[in-house]
């Protein structure tokens, strides 16, 4: 084994020791947060909200990751529907300066058709997107209090939460500084930033995809999607002209005489 092998190992374990572990219950600032995050081993999970360090409990099928799915599945449905529009699931959000959540799902408007957000030149996501999700299940009530003080605080315009112990979903819209639960119509909450986003809350429960797209598809029906839809869709690029290189051969001058 040459020394170019051993460098690598030990210039790693050098790194770190320089910057100390993210450990549940720290209290960091946003900064010092991102700074261990993005030094800590492959595989560790961790939010901060509230200024607190968080990592979660193992996530099982049934009781989290089935449901986290159901909801960004949603999204995309209505991504699809909506050329423009992003949409995602823990992806590192730089809220503010004391939180830095990895929300289930989110949904947000490009910062070029007017959106809140902000993609930073590393590829993370910097303010509030308009739409977040989570699946609350040993989580519930942080979900429920601390990041939902964080996300209204910080402008998240609407807010989904989906008890799995308690076969419920929770849908908060932004209104003066609050968020406050609007009414549902035979069970379907209707977005009030994207245009035709339904949620059939008990379709959604029940995993059942099909009802959930049939909701999405009767809003865009029923809305003003389209106008929304043509704000946000991207520019289309115009193809750029072929250019044409013309060789002229001219013939050799025969030799002598």
């Amino acid at each position: 084994m040459d020394a170019s092998t051993l460098a690598a190992p030990i210039a790693d374990s050098a790194r770190s020791r320089a910057v100390p572990a993210l450990h549940n219950g720290d209290h960091l600032s946003r900064d010092e947060f991102h700074r261990r995050y993005s030094a800590a081993p492959p595989g560790l999970s961790a939010e901060l909200i509230e200024a607190i360090v968080y990592t979660p409990s193992p996530l099982r099928y049934r009781f989290h990751a089935k449901q986290n799915d159901d909801l960004i599945t949603w999204m995309g449905y209505y991504r699809a529907k909506t050329p423009g529009v992003s949409s995602g699931g823990n992806a590192t959000v730089k809220l503010d300066l004391d939180n830095e959540p990895q929300p289930d799902a989110l949904l947000f408007i490009p910062p070029a058709a007017g959106g809140q957000v902000k993609i930073d030149e590393d590829s993370y996501i910097v303010g509030a997107p308009e739409l977040v999700a989570e699946v609350s299940g040993s989580t519930v009530s942080m979900d429920l209090h601390q990041k939902l003080n964080a996300y209204r605080r910080n402008g998240v315009r609407e807010y989904v939460v989906c008890r799995v112990d308690d076969h419920a979903i929770d849908y908060f819209i932004l209104r003066e500084g609050q968020f406050v639960p609007p009414t549902a119509t035979d069970g379907i909450y209707k977005s009030e930033v994207f245009p035709g986003l339904w949620l059939n809350a008990p379709a959604m429960l029940a995993g059942d995809l099909a009802a959930v797209f049939a909701a999405v598809d009767k809003g865009i029906a029923a809305s003003d999607h389209a106008a929304f839809a043509k704000r946000v869709r991207p520019p289309t690029k115009r193809p750029s002209k072929p250019s044409y290189t013309i060789i002229i051969v001219l013939p050799a001058k025969p030799c002598g005489g």
